[in-house]
């Protein structure tokens, strides 16, 4: 079935900057300069700077790419009128559907609009992702069609939500009852992350110290802690049981809850 109107959906990215192809060689070489010439003749090689890969042009997303948990998801919903006629009664519906609910994303509250002849209704829409797994955008477009009647279809755009970190721990008992906790937080994502703060809050059977501290209060780690792709970082902390069970031997060895990692 072919609609009076198009819809097209683009995810919006960090700008990032389309460079020329850098192809070059020694003018004793049998090209000579012509390698060069081309690059000076490319309109998207910084201008005295063509052997460098630097542009001046921003580039369109040309995939999805990869999206996290704890990001915001950001696209672009654009409805455009391809024919020659206005379209009555255009509007845009865009809803989010995880595997535990469906989440309403559409900002406008407006009545149906129309659509003169190449005119666009386009929303912007921002949603921060706190499920991993399988997400369905599914973009409703109604409108009014050449016989008066109600017409409408549906796009669906389907992407995986994938966990940002990894933590892998490690337990070491000594003879004091403590328990020392050694977490490494290794950054599985494709770009660097700046983790913030990494903390271990206590249970009601543990009390927690970190030793990811010097004397005056500094991160051991210093003022930013960056993590470049695959790289890790190692905490450690001091787990010591509450007096209401370091006495009582049975509930000591029952303790299984240190506390939540955050």
């Amino acid at each position: 079935v072919e609609h009076l109107v198009a819809l097209k959906v683009m995810r919006l990215t960090k700008p990032a900057l389309v460079s020329p192809k850098i192809v070059t060689c020694d003018f004793k070489d049998l090209p000579g300069n012509i390698l060069n010439n081309f690059l000076k003749e490319d309109a998207t090689a910084v201008v005295q700077m063509e052997t460098l890969a630097v542009g001046q042009f921003l580039l369109l997303p040309q995939s999805f790419g990869n999206i996290y948990l704890g990001e915001t998801f950001s696209c672009y919903v654009c409805v455009h009128n391809e024919t020659n006629q206005p379209v009555q009664s255009v509007s845009i519906k865009a809803d989010l559907q995880t595997s535990l609910q469906r989440v309403p994303l559409t900002t406008q509250n407006q009545k149906p609009i129309m659509l003169d002849v190449d005119e666009t209704l386009s929303d912007v829409i921002h949603h921060e992702v706190k499920d991993l797994g399988t997400h369905i955008l599914v973009c409703e477009v109604t409108y009014m069609s050449n016989y008066n009647t109600p017409a409408s279809f549906r796009k669906f755009f389907k992407f995986e939500v994938m966990k940002p970190l990894d933590v892998k721990t490690k337990f070491c008992n000594v003879e004091s009852d403590d328990v020392f906790l050694e977490a490494q937080v290794q950054n599985i994502t494709s770009g660097p992350i700046i983790l913030e703060q990494v903390t271990l809050e206590g249970s009601q059977q543990f009390s927690v110290k970190s030793l990811n501290e010097i004397d005056d209060g500094t991160s051991v780690f210093g003022d930013v802690t960056l993590l470049q792709p695959q790289e890790s970082c190692q905490y450690l902390y001091c787990l010591t049981p509450k007096e209401s069970i370091a006495k009582d031997i049975k509930l000591l060895a029952a303790a299984r809850n240190i506390g939540k990692f955050d």
